[in-house]
């Protein structure tokens, strides 16, 4: 197996959709606000144990249940929300993570007062190697281990390796200027 046939690039072109549009439009690009960056280490962490074709696949479920992963609506969901998003078959129905998408959304919001934004506070942080993410993000997050932190920051940018350098869609992410590319200048 080639190193390119390894690479989720590889997986995604033999997967079809919805891989495929993911791979194309979403994965490795820049966030664009620090909503969507909740958004993908949400959906990050309600993947842990699952197939990302479930999570591809309940991706607009997700969303509605969650208020479109809305950082501030998130961070003051009640009981009756936690209730609420534990009945939903659109979802993932594990508490832990339920109430990881709250606590998370919490501990960004005290990240956007300390440093205006989760972004800011990415950069800031930034380079690091993988290991040292993974301490920070465990400290800082609820269900956040070294697979689901990895993927959050090669899935935004923030951390190189989410394309192989000879698939098609390597050069339209280098033209979004992901952050990795700034840090290695």
């Amino acid at each position: 197996m080639t190193e390119f046939e390894k690479t989720y690039c590889h997986s995604a072109v033999e997967l079809g959709e919805p891989h495929l549009s993911y791979h194309n439009t979403i994965y490795g690009f820049p966030a664009k606000d620090d909503n969507e960056l909740f958004q993908r280490l949400m959906l990050e962490v309600n993947q842990a144990g699952l197939s990302w074709s479930t999570i591809l696949k309940k991706k607009q479920g997700l969303l509605l249940a969650y208020n479109n992963f809305d950082i501030e609506i998130v961070a003051n969901y009640t009981e009756k929300d936690r209730e609420r998003l534990l009945s939903d078959a659109r979802i993932i129905r594990n508490k832990l993570k339920v109430n990881a998408a709250i606590y998370n959304a919490n501990s960004i919001l005290s990240i956007q007062k300390e440093h205006t934004s989760f972004m800011n506070w990415l950069k800031i942080n930034s380079p690091k190697q993988i290991e040292d993410w993974v301490k920070l993000f465990k400290k800082k997050f609820k269900f956040t281990g070294g697979e689901i932190t990895k993927e959050f920051l090669m899935g935004t940018g923030f951390f190189a390796g989410a394309h192989h350098p000879n698939c098609s869609i390597y050069d339209k992410v280098l033209a979004q200027k992901p952050y990795w590319v700034e840090i290695e200048k």
